[in-house]
Order: structure tokens, then C-alpha cells, then sequence
């Protein structure tokens, strides 16, 4: 499997990283990027070829994963059009639709659309991936095989889907980064540290994470399971309830997802 980067940024380099790591080869791997610092840096950290220009060298190739900022995804498509035969395109650009990188690769429709997270960078990533119709399910198995190097991959029918996988994959790592500053905060009002406030929000935000990835339960049963009626966790969660917490987090991440449409309306445009 040869494969190729567009962009050298650090979901970039995870992939690269968990790739080598899988078992590709360095030699197989190929990044593009016009930075001459990244570039290099890319070069040194893993060991592999990279260039600065999009050119016929990507026909060789039997995967181009685009890794570029959204607002320069067009003008990267367009270089990439004539070197295009039969490779799969994997995009984690945010908010592109697989539609329209067809469309500026000239109707190429050999397209893999995905949303990774940021725990990518540590390999714990979740990412949701759909497919153009027509695209081989050889190209969908390598797309997960590429994108399951930095974590867990689910595919959608819809690519539509992808916006509410933004709002709850994409996004969500934000969500528990801000519950843990509220945990935090509570911790340091009852007099613990700013060192202990973090060992205990952090650690309890991972156990939790792990307790309900392995017990298969569903989070409110696992939720009935620590909470004794009368007790300290009945009354926290009642506090929530009264200040509508549950149904805060409904409405951002409805919120995220109405924004994730309104973005691929407008980098599609162009």
C-alpha cells in the first residue's frame, strides 16, 4: 500500500506515525506540503520521501489523503485533478463535501469523506467516514484501514451524517475538555490545588471512559449504578437537572451541527 499526503499538519503526521507503526513502510509513504519547515520536519521525524509540489509523481500512488485547511482545499483538488487514474482520495478536510472535491476534481469520483478527532494524536481517535456512490469496497477497506491506525472507524451511508458526526465526535472532545475546567473549578472552591483539582477531574473523566467503553452498558444504567437514592451523586445530579445541564449539551451539540452545514454550504460555493 502506497500512500500520499497533501498537507503535513499533526493529524497528518498521527497518520503517518500510526502507519508506520501498523507496519507500511517509510519508503511507501509520500507528504506533500509547501512549507519548507514542515516539510523537513516531516522528512526527519519519519524517515520518508517528501516534495513540495502536486505532480505526476501522485499517479503511482493507491491513496492521496488530503489534509489541508478547508479554505484551500479547492485550489489543491485542482492541482490534483490531471494526476488522478484510479486512486482513492481520503479527505479529512472539515466541512468539505465529498460532492464538491469531486466537482473540482473534474467528476473524479473515487472519494472517501472523513471526520476524525483530535484524540487521533494520542491514537484514541473515533472517525466517522462515508463514501461517494460507486467508490469499490477495496477503496472503503483502505480508508479504514488508513483512518483505524489512530483509533475506531464507522462508516455512514449518508454522508450528510458527517455533520452531526462533527457535532459529536468531532467537536465533542471540546465538550469533555470543558466539563473537566468545570470539575476543576469546584474542585479549587472546596479547597483542593490546582495539581489535585486536575489528578482527580482527569483521572475520573478516563476511568469513567474506559468503565463504559468495556461494560457494554448503556450510559444511564451505568450512571443508576453510582447513584445511591439520597446520597452525594443523587444530589449533584439533581442540581444539574434543575439547571437544565442534560439538555445544555443536547442543544450545543445541535448547535455544532447546524454550523457544520452552514460551513460545507460555504466552502462548497466557491
Amino acid at each position: 500500500m502506497k500512500i500520499a499526503f497533501i498537507g503535513g499538519g499533526n493529524m497528518a503526521a498521527a497518520l503517518i506515525g500510526g502507519l508506520i507503526k501498523r507496519g507500511t513502510f517509510a519508503a511507501d509513504i509520500y507528504a506533500i506540503d509547501i512549507n519548507d519547515e514542515a516539510r523537513a520536519r516531516t522528512a526527519q521525524q519519519f524517515g520518508i520521501e517528501t516534495g513540495a509540489l502536486i505532480d505526476a509523481k501522485l499517479a503511482s500512488f493507491d491513496a492521496v489523503v488530503i489534509a489541508v485547511k478547508p479554505q484551500v482545499m479547492k485550489g489543491v483538488a485542482e492541482a490534483l485533478a490531471p494526476h488522478l487514474s484510479k486512486q482513492t482520495i481520503i479527505s479529512i478536510a472539515a466541512g468539505i463535501r465529498a460532492t464538491d472535491i469531486s466537482r473540482w476534481l473534474n467528476g473524479y469520483t473515487q472519494i472517501v469523506r472523513t471526520m476524525p478527532n483530535r484524540p487521533a494524536l494520542i491514537g484514541m481517535g473515533v472517525t466517522g467516514l462515508a463514501a461517494l456512490p460507486g467508490v469499490s469496497e477495496e477503496a472503503k477497506a483502505l480508508a479504514s484501514q488508513v483512518l483505524e491506525v489512530v483509533g475506531a472507524a464507522v462508516w455512514f451511508d449518508d454522508e450528510a451524517k458527517l455533520d452531526a458526526v462533527t457535532a459529536i465526535s468531532g467537536s465533542g472532545p471540546a465538550y469533555v475538555f470543558y466539563f473537566i475546567e468545570a470539575m476543576q473549578e469546584a474542585a479549587r472552591q472546596l479547597g483542593m490545588d490546582e495539581e489535585q483539582g486536575c489528578a482527580l477531574a482527569v483521572a475520573t473523566f478516563t476511568g469513567a471512559a474506559q468503565l463504559a467503553a468495556q461494560s457494554g452498558e448503556p450510559a444511564s444504567v451505568l450512571c443508576e449504578r453510582v447513584t445511591s437514592k439520597g446520597g452525594t451523586t443523587a444530589a449533584a445530579l439533581a442540581a444539574f437537572d434543575a439547571q437544565g445541564v442534560k439538555a445544555a449539551i443536547v442543544k450545543g451539540a445541535l448547535a455544532a451541527e447546524a454550523r457544520a452545514k452552514e460551513m460545507g454550504d460555504e466552502f462548497g460555493a466557491a
